[in-house]
């Protein structure tokens, strides 16, 4: 798995970001979170605007 350096998606296939179309993807990230409901805390407090897997450090 991949992550997103842009908005810290984990990209299981391809080799684009499903969320914000980027490129930039690597293999070195740390942690993970699932968000179901973007309207959470979390979510807001991560920035993160679609459901998904997200890692929570991207390096």
């Amino acid at each position: 798995m991949k992550a997103c350096r842009e908005c810290k998606r984990i990209v299981e296939e391809g080799d684009e970001c499903v969320v914000c179309g980027s490129k930039d993807l690597t293999r070195n990230w740390k942690g993970i979170v699932i968000i179901w409901d973007v309207e959470s805390e979390i979510a807001k407090k991560l920035g993160i605007t679609a459901p998904g897997k997200y890692a929570l450090q991207v390096f």
